[in-house]
């Protein structure tokens, strides 16, 4: 099973089912409000990174993008709507169910 760190939005409730469903085992969230959660770091344990672009701290944005460039993990932005999440993912061609 894949991990995924979803980053932005308050609450992923619904969205944390259907990720479920496309086979990410491991689903890990940070809302991404607060100015000092740009020195949070990424796990190294992931294997792809989802950006709601909709409720982020814009300079945290450009940190998890660094970061992920660095750590080689793919990386997608989307806003908080499934259907743009579920195309993104697809577009990172990530196989999930490996």
């Amino acid at each position: 099973m894949k991990s995924l760190l979803v980053i932005g939005g308050d609450r992923i409730g619904n969205i944390l089912k259907n990720l479920e469903g496309e086979g990410f085992g491991e689903v890990i969230h940070l809302n991404g409000r607060k100015k000092k959660m740009v020195r949070t770091d990424i796990p190294r344990k992931v294997d792809l990174i989802l950006v709601l672009t909709d409720f982020i701290n814009h300079n945290l944005t450009g940190a998890i993008k660094r970061r992920a460039q660095e750590y080689g993990i793919p990386i997608c932005f989307s806003k908080r709507s499934w259907c743009f999440i579920r195309e993104e993912i697809k577009k990172s061609q990530i196989n999930v169910n490996n």
